[in-house]
């Protein structure tokens, strides 16, 4: 026998998808929202902007999302091992048959995992150099302006302005912000940036010192001011900050940061402004500690004067005694030229007296040395002298040579000179029968004059006059 036919069903059959969807339904209707507590694992920011974790205890694992509108803001940073409490709604993902949770919000899970997370934020922080004391400013004595950033309403603002108010009433700037919940970080930074960024001169008046101001509570409440931001807003503020956040015993990563950390909220307020009566009191102490100066230095300098006026000699007394010096020197002038005279004299006898025959004698030595020295500067003088004198007697004795009538007897020419042997030069003063004596260049011979002399010839010139009146002038003829 054969087997018959299988069970018959009545339900239709459904596609993948169908399935699928319905599926998605259930589960989004019946885990619209919850909150679920695990380990964060496998944290990783997509290029979309979107967050994929999974949340994962002893024995399960499951997938989550943190689409990218909510990432940015939640109140912290995903990491690995980090244990948080995240809420949400479960929804499938059919491409892969998986399920998945839509995290919206997400916070620490117990105040231990707070602590882990602060503690390993204080020591990266720390590293960076955020915290170290050589870049902590000093409060200004006196600040014309104070800026404070909290929350509007509440004790905390209104502490401060009391207090500031007591000690020393000046402006003060508020930044109101929220101090605890979502954004609180986000605008406690702006507020920091934004009173640096005020300039000084301008309408709103830059603010000499910043107080960060919040009110105790629990680890949780006040996580705002240990985000990354905020504590890095405080460390580059370049006024001032003092950080107030909480009571005595709450310490918050903005505590390191600022350059003050004040217990309370009101204490900061003390930290920033001194108190007017004290200054007041000190100006006074301080007037009070001047004028006794100034007395006793008025006092010492008078008892200085009278000692010098008590070694000054009277003024009669000065007078009596140039008086009497001036009497003195009148009397010695009345003397002095006979003194003088006198003294010039004895002063003469004296230096004859010392005037001894070594020294004659050597007097005496020193102007034979000068006379000899002389002597011989004498006779160099005078060998000089000759020896020049030779030379142009030589030079004048060959120019006369030169000129000399012997000279022209040499060329054929005679002289003729009568019987006293004066020379004769013209014809009219020979008479016939003179005797004449010719001389010629090698020797004379005598002669007789014959013929009949020629008349006289007119008067030379002036000229020729003057050549026969120079009697060192020869004739030739």
């Amino acid at each position: 026998m054969s087997e018959g036919p299988g069970p018959i069903h009545n339900a239709p059959p459904l596609s993948v998808s169908e399935v699928s969807a319905a599926l998605k339904r259930t589960i989004e209707t019946a885990f619209g929202l919850v909150r679920v507590r695990g380990e964060i694992s496998q944290p990783k920011v997509a290029s979309s902007g979107h967050c994929y974790l999974r949340l994962k205890d002893e024995t399960a694992n499951l997938d989550a999302i943190v689409w990218r509108g909510t990432f940015s803001k939640l109140g912290l940073k995903p990491e690995e091992g980090m244990e948080v409490i995240v809420s949400g709604r479960l929804t499938t993902y059919p491409g892969r048959s998986s399920y998945q949770l839509i995290i919206e919000t997400m916070e620490l899970a117990g105040q231990g995992a707070l602590l882990k997370l602060l503690e390993e934020r204080r020591r990266k922080l720390a590293a960076e150099g955020l915290f170290d004391e050589a870049r902590k400013k000093p409060l200004p004595l006196l600040p014309v302006c104070i800026g404070v950033v909290t929350s509007p309403t509440g004790a905390v603002i209104r502490d401060i302005l009391h207090r500031i108010s007591d000690r020393f009433p000046l402006r003060v700037l508020v930044w109101p912000v929220k101090v605890q919940g979502e954004g609180s970080a986000a605008e406690v930074t702006a507020a920091i940036n934004g009173f640096n960024a005020i300039k000084a001169g301008g309408k709103i008046p830059c603010p000499d010192v910043i107080i960060v101001a919040r009110g105790g509570g629990s680890l949780e409440d006040l996580w705002a001011f240990n985000e990354e931001i905020v504590v890095r807003a405080a460390a580059a503020s370049r006024i001032p900050l003092i950080s107030a956040v909480g009571h005595e015993t709450d310490w918050t990563l903005i505590d390191h940061a600022s350059d003050r950390r004040a217990p309370t909220p009101t204490a900061a307020a003390e930290m920033a402004v001194p108190v007017r009566l004290d200054l007041l009191e000190r100006i006074d102490k301080c007037g009070g500690q001047l004028t006794r100066a100034m007395g006793r230095y008025l006092d010492e300098g008078r008892i200085h004067l009278q000692g010098l006026v008590r070694g000054i000699p009277r003024l009669d007394m000065i007078v009596a005694q140039k008086t009497q010096d001036l009497d003195t020197l009148a009397e010695r002038l009345a003397h002095g030229p006979e003194k003088l005279i006198q003294r010039r004299k004895e002063d003469l006898v004296a230096l004859g007296a010392r005037l001894n025959l070594d020294r004659f004698r050597n007097d005496v030595v020193r102007h034979a040395r000068d006379v000899g020295v002389s002597a011989d500067r004498l006779n160099n003088a005078a060998k000089r002298f000759m020896r020049d004198a030779d030379h142009r007697l030589e030079a004048m004795g060959a120019r006369l040579e030169s000129v000399s009538p012997r000279r022209v007897l040499e060329r054929g020419y005679a002289m003729v000179w009568d019987a006293s042997g004066a020379p004769l030069t013209l014809a009219a003063n020979v008479t016939s029968g003179a005797a004449l004596k010719i001389e010629f260049a090698d020797g004379s011979i005598g002669a007789t004059a014959t013929g009949t002399p020629p008349p006289p010839s007119k008067p030379a010139s002036s000229g020729a006059k003057r050549k026969r009146d120079n009697p060192d002038q020869g004739s030739l003829l």
